[in-house]
């Protein structure tokens, strides 16, 4: 018998099992968690290391991912967010790693982050289950000094904070070349210090714990064609659970065209060019659908992808959609 038969007859699990354990997961964890707000991608099914660490690798490419999203332009102190990542795996080894750097600014606000990843891959009966780890660093600042409080003699108010925090995160992925199911935990420590006062801060709410739940299916039409449908739940303690929709088509494997509709916030429409089997490049633009609208023109996002193992690439028919 072989090795690998030999996996799957011992760890074989059935997909629906999968399913329905995940979606259990997600309706009961909201009512435990602290609530803050995360960066957002609306690009997220192309480069998932943003919301899952055991993406990590998934590719079997050499690649490096630059995103950066300037969220409701024209307002002051709107979010901007910029990411740089690069991931691998050995085509037949089990161990995926990556390196992803990050800053996000929101107000007075500014996080910039290190962090590490890690993920292994094992065969199941129909699918591969893949299990993620990141672990890093940030540093948290807040300008509280240029902030005008109601009490303007409150001593959490009178100078800047900067704090370097851990990060910890987890996460889980069943996939094939046509699905992919992902569920995780980005930040499972503290991302944010709130005042000066070492006991306030003690007593602050903790982690901003956004569990995902991520899937997305391929539908080959024809050689010309493919459908890409995905979905994103985030849960946050004190909000509604949140929910992209989102639809893609390929065409040729070069040019992906697509629309998102996140629940209570934003229509998206987005395009993806793959240049040469290097190069793939993307945008994204968020019209608002809150009373933010009047306050905003839009939010714009780009991508940048390059990939150094060419002749895998080519190689590899999933990898090129998620």
């Amino acid at each position: 018998m072989k090795k690998n038969e030999k996996i799957q007859r011992k760890v074989g699990i059935v997909p629906v099992k999968i399913i329905f354990l995940l979606l259990m997961m997600l309706h009961f964890l909201p009512s435990i968690l602290y609530g803050q707000q995360s960066p957002m991608y609306s690009q997220y099914m192309f480069n998932m290391l943003t919301v899952n660490p055991a993406y990590a690798g998934h590719r079997a490419v050499n690649n490096i991912n630059v995103l950066y999203r300037n969220q409701w332009v024209g307002f002051e102190g709107s979010p901007q967010t910029t990411s740089i990542s690069w991931d691998k795996r050995q085509e037949k080894s089990n161990v995926g790693y990556g390196i992803q750097m990050y800053n996000d600014r929101l107000g007075i606000e500014n996080t910039t982050g290190l962090q590490a990843l890690y993920s292994y891959r094992l065969a199941l009966e129909n699918s591969i289950f893949t299990f993620g780890l990141s672990g890093g660093f940030l540093n948290f600042k807040a300008r509280y000094d240029e902030t005008t409080p109601l009490d303007p003699g409150d001593p959490a108010f009178a100078i800047a904070e900067s704090a370097w925090l851990p990060t910890v995160g987890f996460g889980v992925l069943f996939s094939k070349e046509s699905w992919y199911l992902g569920f995780s935990i980005p930040a499972l420590l503290k991302t944010k210090t709130f005042y000066n006062d070492p006991t306030r801060t003690e007593n602050a709410p903790g982690a901003n714990h956004h569990y995902f739940l991520t899937g997305g299916y391929i539908f080959v039409v024809s050689d010309v064609v493919k459908f890409k449908p995905s979905v994103l739940f985030k849960a946050v303690s004190g909000f509604p659970t949140q929910v992209d929709l989102n639809m893609n088509v390929w065409l040729r494997n070069t040019i992906g065209l697509g629309m998102s509709y996140r629940t209570a916030d934003a229509l998206v429409g987005m395009a993806e060019f793959q240049i040469t089997p290097q190069i793939r490049i993307g945008y994204a633009y968020d019209y608002t659908l809150t009373v933010l609208n009047r306050f905003n023109q839009g939010t714009h996002e780009l991508m940048l992808r390059y990939e150094f193992d060419t002749s895998k690439v080519l190689d590899i028919l999933s990898p090129r959609y998620y």
